[in-house]
């Protein structure tokens, strides 16, 4: 990201709040947590890291008080945009929307504040109920998300062997798809010939039927092609 803002430059401005707003959203801060910071990023943290690295002196910005009415709604905010866009490892999205689940209520609200259906945030939902041992498999990217995210549904006690009969059933469907792109195709357009051919040889009364209709419906086209002639 750092060098593609170094040569692009940053296109969405982050969205900040200022810091009097802020403050007054999260009363339990003081002015020296935030130092002295003149704003509060709510969108675009991982930009302005970027930015930060690849040395850039300036960075747009789009100053919005309205999302600091109270802890909740900067929170949310945050996090709406943190699973939208940001590359958030699965894990990370997965706690993300589990904020949201609390601050919204429900995952049917999450879905339609992100524009997502609820099976779509159960789904990511699912891997926070995996053991620690698939999650660090998740992370490690050892285990496909289709099947991690199915597993966590499940309880803890047979999620490592439903894991391994997955993994076993798509690799059987791997070698399975491999042997087949490697065997040769059927000559089909070979046979066809030889079939034509062969038919042709054939005494007229002794073809079939279809290819005896064919063959008059091509005769009266000849015929009246010579006729206009």
């Amino acid at each position: 990201m750092a060098d593609s803002l170094a040569s692009k430059g940053i296109i969405q401005p982050l969205t900040v709040v200022t810091r009097d707003a802020f403050l007054t959203a999260h009363p339990d801060h003081t002015s020296d947590d935030l130092k002295a910071a003149e704003y509060v990023v709510v969108d675009g943290n991982r930009r302005l890291a970027g930015a930060r690295l690849a040395g850039l002196d300036q960075v747009p910005v789009h100053i919005d008080d309205a999302l600091a009415d109270d802890a909740d709604t900067i929170l949310e905010t945050a996090l709406t945009a943190a699973v939208q866009h940001e590359n958030l490892e699965p894990l990370d999205e997965a706690r993300a929307l589990q904020r949201l689940v609390e601050v919204h209520g429900s995952q049917c609200a999450v879905g339609r504040s992100l524009g997502k259906s609820s099976g779509w945030v159960t789904q990511r939902l699912a891997l926070l109920n995996l053991t620690p041992e698939l999650k660090q498999a998740v992370s490690e990217k050892t285990v496909p998300l289709d099947v991690a995210r199915t597993v966590g549904q499940l309880p803890a006690q047979p999620q490592q062997s439903a894991t391994e009969r997955a993994l076993e059933e798509r690799a059987v469907k791997k070698q399975q798809r491999t042997k087949k792109k490697q065997e040769p195709a059927p000559l089909r357009t070979q046979e066809a010939t030889v079939q034509t051919a062969d038919r042709r040889s054939l005494p007229p009364a002794r073809r079939p039927k279809t290819y005896r209709r064919w063959h008059r419906s091509c005769a009266a086209v000849s015929a009246a092609s010579k006729s206009r002639n």
